[in-house]
């Protein structure tokens, strides 16, 4: 049996207790966010790496950086949280729905082609349970058409993609920091990039576009703040900055980084054991050529199933599993889209874009449609390996009670 793990332990008080000692005065801060940053690039192989207060707030960065502005599109997958859409919208953009890999769950490159015109500005990738879409292609798309690719990796740590760490692999990548997510500070997010010159336009713009700030400089000095002619403000920006408690958590987490990970990943694969050769219940491919870190463990109910997708979660809990969580809605099915109600932004896209909107209604993307009904999302953040046992159990139960 595996030990237990502590989901936030020692180290991360240790390094809490160090941004506390300073009673938050700068004079007296030892730059925990200076610390996290540098740890994060060297983690994922180098580069740039700057902090925010969420996975959200790094896209809307990570746009800027792009250079995605008022009436331009970015290609997004329809299936994932709401917030990678949202961003787009956050930057004055479209957001334009590429269908998905009914294997893989990931965007489609073959998808992504069809919807590129000369207004396509970034794509943005998903990284959908831990699991890398299929770069390669994405890349070449990109380098065709002199478009930049952001990855939103918020579900995906230390995963690979032929060899290569997903992070790594497009213009800007974004990670989130958020409760559920593989490390956490409870909220918090990283962008990473290898290029200078976007490091330096994403850091100005999540901290109020300071002139003093840099790819490696999150602060402007005191001799700065107190200088009465110090020009302050070189661009427009935001109060994206990630906080010293956030950081000190999240750098402990980040040591800790290869244990939590492989703790989700055993997991997953003891309830893929118990699946088993099960026809009608299937997990997420992982293709030979990625691995998968396994934020959640993904199972798609496939057509011809003894069983409905609320009955089998029901029985499920009945025989004392935790739970089974759906899939997302598809982005372009919410409310918000469907009604075209984004705060005041529908009247800068009218005002700015040039091009005629996708039609926003079922049907778009098929292979989405059909899939998103299909999903059974185990959870995989299982610190006590005994309960990770037992649950794999009470699945096998549930397959066995309809003949699987």
């Amino acid at each position: 049996m595996q030990k237990k793990i502590i989901r936030v332990g020692e180290l991360e008080r240790k390094y809490v207790e160090e941004v506390l000692a300073t009673d938050f005065s700068a004079a007296r801060g030892i730059n925990m966010l200076g610390r996290l940053e540098k740890a994060f690039a060297d983690k994922w192989g180098g580069g740039f790496a700057i902090g925010h207060t969420n996975g959200t707030a790094t896209l809307h960065s990570a746009l800027f950086a792009a250079g995605v502005r008022a009436g331009d599109e970015v290609i997004v997958p329809p299936l994932t949280m709401a917030a990678t859409a949202m961003a787009v919208l956050q930057a004055d953009a479209v957001p334009v729905f590429a269908d998905i890999d009914e294997e893989t769950f990931q965007i489609d490159p073959k998808s992504i082609e069809k919807l590129i015109t000369p207004r396509t500005k970034a794509i943005m990738t998903v990284a959908l349970y831990g699991l890398s879409p299929d770069m390669d292609p994405i890349m070449a798309l990109a380098k065709k058409h002199n478009i930049i690719v952001i990855e939103d990796d918020a579900q995906c740590f230390l995963a690979t993609y032929k060899g290569k760490l997903v992070g790594t692999i497009g213009h800007l990548s974004s990670f989130s920091f958020q409760s559920s997510k593989h490390m956490t500070a409870g909220e918090g997010g990283m962008v990473l990039t290898q290029d200078p010159d976007m490091a330096d336009l994403v850091r100005r713009f999540s901290v109020l576009g300071y002139a003093g700030v840099s790819r490696k400089t999150g602060k402007i000095t005191k001799d700065d703040i107190q200088n009465p002619n110090y020009d302050r403000h070189v661009s427009m920006g935001y109060n994206y900055r990630m906080a010293e408690l956030c950081a000190a958590v999240s750098l402990g987490q980040l040591e800790r980084l290869d244990e939590l990970v492989q703790r989700r990943v055993d997991s997953a694969e003891l309830f893929i054991k118990a699946i088993g050769d099960c026809a009608w219940l299937r997990p997420q491919v992982t293709p030979a050529d990625r691995t998968n870190s396994y934020w959640a463990l993904a199972v798609r109910l496939m057509d011809g199933a003894p069983v409905g997708w609320s009955e089998f979660r029901k029985k499920f809990m009945e025989l004392g599993g935790d739970g089974v969580y759906a899939t997302w809605k598809l982005t372009y099915l919410e409310p918000m889209f469907q009604t075209m109600d984004f705060s005041g932004k529908e009247k800068v896209i009218e005002a700015t874009y040039k091009g005629t909107l996708q039609e926003w209604r079922p049907g778009l993307c098929p292979v989405a449609e059909k899939v998103q009904q299909q999903i059974l999302a185990f959870k995989t953040n299982y610190w006590d390996w005994e309960r990770a046992e037992q649950q794999a159990e009470i699945l096998k139960k549930t397959i066995e009670f309809y003949g699987g």
